[in-house]
């Protein structure tokens, strides 16, 4: 490579400044992403139907889909991960003409070229003729002659255009991808890929948003069935297929919230909005992993599985349509956290008790509105008249406050309501000492909307609740409460 840059430097002694046109590839080599899987998010996010039409499309070829895409999405910009070494290159090669040539189209390719400021020509798609591999060749051999340009890609298919390039820059590729270059063409530079590997892989997947799984366990020691093996055995199986799942649909939930996410100041650091993670790659993953854990909720039971797979229909609806709907959004999050009870109830094969839907639909709702609450403050707070993606207005911080307080005390009366019941009593030996829990869970209602209202809440309650040292100590209390409760003293007579 070296002495392909000595070469390059010997040959414009003398010559003065290069004039040689530098061509930029765009997916994968400008940007950290690929336009036809954003074009393509953005128009299912935006109308899910369109899938339909999608076969039909491709029929007519790679150039007409593209161009039927780019006619019903804008794609903002100023939002698109750019690959910052290749911007830096093009800025200081200022004196040579400099030309995106992408396979993408010019709809939307347009638009980005106007955004930078940094390309004097724009070749693209044009809806008839896909400009890649050897069509793209072609092209910029026609538009400049043979080894009448350089040329910057990242991908197999950039070959043919290498081998009738002057040289080569080898972005975001394998050592392998710039090896292969150097038999065609001098390699000028190779600047290796930055894509995230396992851990940023963890990140997508956000395991730690698995700590919602654990809700399938409330049924198994709400029953006191934990030292029951084979249950204890269901649960855990239960609890991965909801893991999987999950991961499944977070992945799926990311893809269509590319442009959101990127305007928000934490969720921009996703893998796939910022660009670490291939979008074709998650693409593929979302749906295995959904299979993988319906599979396995299979082996548990067949009603678990179907609780499993309403889940899934229920996550779908709330990404596709359902979270941008005022209210409706809040109350099928709550749902979808009650629902991983009910789904621990089926694999173990336990009756649901009234008592604690009643409880977990309440509280949960109060969670679900915090969150929303927060987003909405984050976005008040940044001179925004409302969280992107989202139905709601600033203006609505009041009433979500206080619908979130109300329905977090509502829980707790639920609560009270269940210690003086029957089924309490039945359970529990000394279910008097459950009234301990009122007040822990008071404090914790209020001091998680007091810490929402001063600014300083993880848009993930749950997340918070994890770290929290304060809740971590009310929730090892309540633990404490309720093995007293369980396990102290004679059981009470019922009267």
């Amino acid at each position: 490579m070296q002495e392909a840059k000595e070469a390059a430097s010997l040959a414009q002694q003398g010559a003065g400044p290069d004039s040689t046109p530098i061509c930029v590839d765009l997916d994968g080599t400008l940007l950290r992403s690929d336009l036809l899987y954003e074009s393509l998010l953005a128009l299912l996010a935006k109308s899910p139907l369109m899938a339909l039409l999608l076969p039909f499309w491709l029929l007519r070829g790679k150039a007409h889909l593209k161009r039927q895409i780019a006619s019903r999405v804008q794609l903002d910009p100023a939002l698109l991960p750019y690959d910052e070494r290749v911007l830096a290159h093009l800025r200081g090669t200022q004196q040579r003409p400099r030309v995106l040539c992408t396979a993408s189209d010019h709809l939307i390719v347009q638009p980005i070229a106007n955004h930078l400021g940094l390309f004097e020509e724009v070749i693209a798609s044009e809806g008839k003729r896909n400009l890649s591999g050897g069509n793209k060749a072609e092209t910029l051999v026609a538009r400049f002659g043979e080894k009448g340009f350089d040329y910057a890609g990242n991908h197999d298919v950039d070959l043919p255009v290498w081998r009738r390039a002057r040289g080569a820059i080898v972005v975001n590729g394998s050592g392998k991808l710039a090896q292969k270059a150097a038999k065609t063409t001098a390699v000028i530079d190779h600047w290796p890929s930055q894509a995230g590997g396992i851990r940023t892989w963890i990140k997508a997947l956000r395991v730690y948003q698995w700590l919602k799984n654990l809700l399938v366990f409330v049924p198994l020691a709400a029953s006191h069935r934990i030292l029951d093996l084979t249950s204890t055995l269901d649960a855990s199986a239960a609890f991965l297929a909801f893991g999987l799942c999950a991961s499944g649909v977070y992945l799926l939930n990311d893809l269509l919230d590319l442009a959101p996410d990127r305007q928000h100041p934490r969720k921009r650091k996703r893998p796939f909005a910022a660009g670490t993670l291939p979008i074709l790659h998650g693409l593929v993953a979302a749906p295995l992993l959904t299979i993988a854990g319906i599979s396995l909720a299979l082996w548990v039971n067949p009603i678990f599985a179907g609780v499993l797979l309403l889940y899934y229909v229920m996550t779908l609806a709330y990404s596709f349509k359902f979270k941008r709907i005022v209210m409706v959004d809040v109350v099928l999050l709550a749902a979808l956290y009650t629902i991983r009870i009910v789904g621990g109830a089926a694999a173990i094969g336990s009756a649901l008790s009234f008592w604690l839907l009643a409880f977990s639909m309440f509280v949960f709702l109060s969670l679900a509105l915090l969150k929303r609450y927060t987003e909405l403050d984050a976005a008040a707070t940044a001179g925004k008249k409302g969280a992107s993606g989202r139905g709601y207005s600033t203006t609505d911080l009041p009433l979500l406050q206080s619908l979130g307080t109300s329905a977090g005390y509502i829980a707790i009366l639920v609560l009270a309501l269940y210690i003086n019941s029957p089924e309490s009593l039945k359970l529990y030996h000394r279910p008097e000492f459950l009234w301990l829990l009122c007040p822990l869970m008071l404090y914790w209602i209020s001091r998680t909307w007091m810490i929402a209202h001063r600014g300083h809440m993880h848009d993930d309650p749950i997340v918070f609740a994890a770290r929290d040292r304060a809740s971590q100590i009310v929730g090892a209390v309540a633990l404490v409460v309720v093995i007293a409760a369980t396990y102290a003293g004679p059981p009470l007579q019922i009267q």
